[in-house]
């Protein structure tokens, strides 16, 4: 079997216990002393049963890399050391083979790693799922909404420095393949009281600190802020710098982040304004004023921060200003108008940014969603991960941790009915007789929080909707009348006299004993919290604004949407969203990790026992494992049962041939287990005690030792009889080579030998063949040569009276003859080719030919020249006509022109004719077109440039809008006087007009185009045929334009570019317009 597939199991080299429920002895002890001793040795993760508890290292650990991913990919849960990744792949695997929805709790209090583990999950199943262009965008956008939603929605605290203070659960959906096709997220109960106010040693949200750390100068300058944290009252001060936390860098990640999850540029810019407003808010402060009635009210100190927050949120300052000073009140068609003192002018201030950020939060999530959410219809199968806070004791605790709590309450309600209903349905489905198991059931507790009734939650709210004084005194007075029976209700006011002598409890506070031990809360605030309180004034003043998404937050403020009913209280909103979760959880299949935090110094490897025994006393750990060992301790399917335990029995080992079960009853009988120690279900096999399965490790390991020695020993017998054989087997192919290389060696210089000889031979034999053909040749030679001479003499003898007289004429004559025709003949041969820029010509031969050689030289290059003409067509002709006319316009003058050179001219670059986009453009110009392009037109005010079609005609150049396709401007070419551009690579370039033209009413025009080559030789050549006159073509780095009644100077100077090789021009004055070119 290969490395890779290699199989271990949970209770290979263990480190302590790797299965809680396998602890023997099981006590609170044990249990800690195993998770202590897990965690020294960096086994961070410990299961209970298929619970996985994860201890918070605080220091990155070499267990998440893409190796060991592929390791838990599609492993069995038990198969391989406790892991975070074998339950996100056991659950990703139900949820793809079985189609069963899934959810993920994840618990602890805050700084356990409740955030990270979140993240792995998601990390691991966007690795092992499927891939694709559609699947990795989804798959990205959904790990991408974590920065932005930690950002806005997690703060540093005493007990984590990226502490979520809100809850989330996100459903991730998928197809039938397992494919993820998209997501929504739900949030719960945002701390906004943090916006205003945070306790000693905290921060705010990490936004503010991003946004001020790593926002460029322009973009703080745009938002009207600066970085200095200790300008802004509400950022804590103690806290602002944290080690090891970078905001800047963090600020990045969330942009980017923003912008792989959808967010338009806009909507980034509108979020961070918000969010601006939010911290100015803060540094609104009032001083008290006294009215003529004796009436006190207040007034804003410094209006100049008032000033910078209504021009981020396009408000009105008046608006704003009596919003913070007035209260409206309306019943019963009337409508009272008050002022507000100091103390309520500030609680408006803070109610005001504690709204605006929730209200924000809650946008961003949905915002999120609309981006992530599935675009099929088809069924889907979903996953769910919830990330909520844990349970939370501080010294002060509020109306926040009462929420809190309450929410863990629940969860931990249903995290015990589903573990006993998983393991009871187990136990069924096997046959196995399932025993009634004695545990803690915390509805009490619940209902006393939730009761409709008598419930905290409902007196909350009844004395909220009272009329008359409220206050937190009467509420607690209330609960004191209400809830003094109660078993798990403390205070000293109660009825109840077990607590009046408690000195621990204050007078202004109650304590609820959870399931997590007892919590003490300070009444100070609950009403004030629970009735979260807008005024309608400032509702209907961010209503007011011109910034859409502050609009869209305060739907409430519109008067035509006016409700004179009470808004639900927090509390309520807050019972119904836990409903509405704890409903869709028992949908689903479970899957749990409970998180602990080792120590409060967010310190590794230090192991503080006090806190990690409180945290499995509240989590309810024990409780957990108790749940898991009622029946029977360990549990395993028959095969890997088998396959695991074979080598102990002699019939198993080493092939079973039958069923698996028939083999483990087999092994069980022989190995002498007792019965009552075991149970058979349908398919798994069922250990009652741990020790059990100890002895069988034991067992097991010493069988392995001697398997392993006799494999050793058998291996080393067949290592040495291969390695004798392999040598004895060499001996005799190093002898058959040996005496195989002699006998070869032998071949070849005997066959060298005759070679040589044969050589020589055959050499002689030619030589003499050579020298018998030379002679014969020489002979025929001879005879031929005797006989010429002998026929001219004859000859000569016979004529030599005729052409003595004559003979020397002859002779020069047919020599002159003889070398003329020799040289056509010699010139035919090599005559150059017949390109007209070929410059090569032969060489003359004779000096007397030298003007011949030269007059055909030249009737040679018009003629080749003539032939290459009477190939091109009148279009061609043309365009060399206005490659020839740009060369002497623009060469060694413009520096753009050498790149027009090998482009060729085609004129109508956006086929108007063929284009149905601008058929109704074709129409309207009733001139054959002779160019049409895009061109960039400079805005005369501005320097901005607008896209708009260029199209020349031989009587009119016309300007057309790119979109619609309208004429925007007709202006006739008699009416062009000259054309500028400078001498550097743009493309701008000038159309000056006649004065007093109507074409000219406001000014010349200025173009860029990458063709102004071709745009301006058209020109100048259709003005030319028309008018018989060549317009001047200025070619200056300066020069003056006319706008409106101005004369305005074109400048180009040399800078860095924004937008590639465009020029960027910008209006300094009214008498300057820079243009900034490469």
């Amino acid at each position: 079997m290969a490395k890779s597939e290699v199989k271990t199991s949970l209770l290979d080299n263990m480190i302590g216990v790797g299965d809680s429920v396998l602890l023997e002895p099981l006590t609170e002890d044990t249990f800690l002393e195993n998770l202590k001793k897990r965690f020294d040795h960096c086994e961070i993760y410990t299961y209970i049963g298929d619970v996985v508890i994860s201890v918070n290292p605080y220091r990155p650990l070499p267990i998440y890399t893409p190796a060991k991913v592929e390791e838990y990919r599609n492993r069995n849960f038990y198969e391989l050391s406790p892991h975070i990744y074998a339950l996100a792949d056991e659950a990703y695997r139900s949820l793809r083979d079985q189609d069963k929805d899934q959810c993920i709790l994840i618990t602890g209090e805050s700084g356990a790693g409740k955030t990270e583990a979140s993240k792995l999950v998601m990390s691991y199943v966007a690795a092992v799922c499927g891939k694709g262009t559609e699947v990795n965008q989804v798959k990205e956008q959904l790990l991408q909404s974590n920065p932005v939603l930690e950002a806005f929605g997690n703060a540093k605290t005493v007990r984590n420095d990226n502490s979520s203070r809100f809850g989330k659960y996100m459903d991730i959906e998928f197809d039938f393949k397992g494919d993820p096709l998209g997501g929504v997220i739900s949030n719960y109960l945002l701390e906004k009281s943090r916006v205003v106010k945070q306790p000693r040693g905290e921060r705010n949200f990490h936004i503010f600190y991003q946004l001020l750390s790593g926002g460029s100068d322009d973009l703080l300058k745009q938002l009207k802020l600066e970085r200095d944290f200790n300008h802004y009252n509400y950022l804590g001060q103690e806290s602002a710098e944290v080690n090891g936390i970078d905001d800047a860098a963090n600020f990045r990640t969330v942009k980017n982040a923003m912008q792989i999850v959808g967010f338009m540029d806009d909507e980034a810019e509108s979020v961070l304004a918000v969010v601006a407003a939010v911290l100015k808010l803060g540094n609104i402060e009032f001083k008290p004023e006294s009215r003529v009635n004796g009436m006190d009210e207040s007034r804003i100190q410094d209006k100049n921060g008032l000033k910078e927050i209504c021009e981020l949120l396009g408000q009105d300052q008046a608006v704003l200003e009596r919003a913070f000073s007035f209260r409206t009140v309306e019943a019963k068609q009337e409508k009272v108008s008050t002022t507000l003192n100091v103390a309520q002018a500030y609680y408006a201030r803070d109610a005001l940014a504690k709204n605006l950020y929730n209200r924000l939060f809650t946008w961003l999530v949905n915002r999120i969603n609309g981006s992530i959410k599935a675009q099929t219809k088809v069924r889907k199968k979903v996953m769910g991960v919830l990330d909520i806070y844990g349970f939370e004791i501080f010294e002060n605790n509020s109306f926040e941790q009462f929420i809190i709590n309450y929410c863990n309450e629940k969860l931990q309600q249903i995290f015990i009915e589903l573990t006993l209903k998983e393991e009871q349905e187990e136990y069924i489905k096997e046959g196995i007789e399932w025993t009634h198991i004695e545990y803690f059931n915390n509805a009490i507790i619940c209902e006393l929080i939730e009761n409709n009734t008598n419930g905290i939650l409902a007196m909350l709210d009844e004395e909220c909707l009272r009329p008359g004084t409220v206050s937190d005194e009467t509420f607690l007075e209330k609960l004191n009348q209400v809830c003094a029976v109660h078993e798990r209700f403390e205070s000293r006011m109660s009825k109840s006299s077990r607590f009046l002598n408690d000195t621990s409890l204050p007078h202004n506070c109650f304590r609820i004993q959870h399931y997590a031990g007892k919590v003490m809360y300070h009444v100070a605030g609950f009403v004030d919290k629970n009735n979260d309180l807008l005024y309608r004034d400032l509702s209907q003043a961010m209503w007011k604004t011109n910034h859409s998404l502050v609009k869209s937050l305060f739907p409430e403020g519109n008067p035509a949407k006016m409700s004179l009913k009470r808004p639900p209280t927090a509390g309520s909103q807050f019972r119904a969203s836990v409903a509405t979760l704890m409903k869709n959880l028992l949908t689903k299949n479970p899957n749990y990790i409970r998180c602990i935090k080792p120590n409060d110094q967010k310190a590794p490897l230090i192991f503080s026992e006090a806190l990690v025994r409180h945290q499995i006393n509240y989590l309810g750990l024990m409780e957990n494992v108790y749940v898991r060992r009622a029946g029977y301790a360990f549990k395993q399917p028959y095969d890997p049962c088998l396959e695991r335990y074979k080598m102990l029995c002699s019939q198993t080992w080493p092939h079973w041939r039958h069923g698996a079960r028939d083999g483990v009853e087999v092994l069980l009988t022989e190995l002498r287990i007792p019965s009552e120690e075991f149970s058979y279900g349908r398919s798994k096999i069922f250990i009652r005690n741990p020790r059990t399965l100890f002895k069988l490790e034991d067992q097991r390991k010493h069988r392995l030792e001697y398997l392993a020695t006799l494999i050793q020993k058998i291996y080393r017998g067949w290592k040495c009889r291969t390695n004798f054989l392999l040598m004895k087997k060499s001996q005799i192919i190093i002898s058959a080579w040996t005496k195989r290389y002699f006998q070869q060696k032998k071949y070849l210089r005997l066959k060298m030998v005759t070679l040589r000889i044969q050589s020589y031979i055959r050499g002689w034999k030619a030589r003499k063949l050579l020298r018998e053909l030379k002679h014969q040749k020489r002979c025929v030679e001879s005879v031929t040569t005797i006989a010429a001479y002998w026929r001219g003499t004859q000859v000569r003898r016979e004529y030599r009276k005729f052409f003595r007289a004559n003979a020397g004429r002859k002779i020069y004559e047919f020599t002159i003859q003889r070398i003329m025709q020799k040289y056509f003949l010699d010139l035919r041969n090599k005559l150059p080719p017949l390109s007209p820029t070929e410059r090569s010509w032969p060489v003359r031969p004779y000096l007397f030919l030298d003007g011949t050689h030269t007059q055909l030289r030249r009737i040679f290059h018009l003629w080749r020249c003539k032939k290459y003409r009477d190939q091109f067509t009148d279009q061609k002709r043309t365009t060399y006509e206005e490659k020839l006319e740009a060369s002497e316009l623009f060469k060694d003058k413009k520096a753009l022109y050498t790149n027009s050179v090998q482009q060729p001219f085609q004129g109508d670059y956006l086929e108007i004719s063929k284009n149905p986009k601008y058929q109704k453009l074709n129409g309207a110009v009733e001139e054959k077109i002779l160019l049409a392009d895009v061109v960039n037109k400079i805005n005369r005010a501005n320097g901005k440039g607008t896209p708009r079609i260029f199209l020349l005609t031989k009587s009119n150049f016309i300007i057309a809008d790119q979109k619609s396709g309208q004429i925007k401007s007709n202006i006739p070419v008699m009416d062009i006087t000259s054309v500028s551009v400078s001498k550097q690579t743009d493309g701008l370039f000038a159309v000056h007009l006649k004065e007093g033209s109507t074409a000219a009413s406001k000014g010349d025009f200025l173009f860029t185009s990458d063709r102004l080559i071709e745009i301006i030789t058209k020109l100048y050549r259709i003005i030319f045929s028309k008018t018989n006159q060549k317009i001047a073509v200025e070619i200056n780095n300066e020069f003056l334009v006319q706008f409106n009644q101005d004369k305005v100077c074109v400048k180009f100077i040399q800078g860095a570019q924004k937008n590639g090789n465009l020029p960027a021009c910008k209006r300094k004055n009214n008498r300057l317009l820079e243009v900034t070119v490469p």
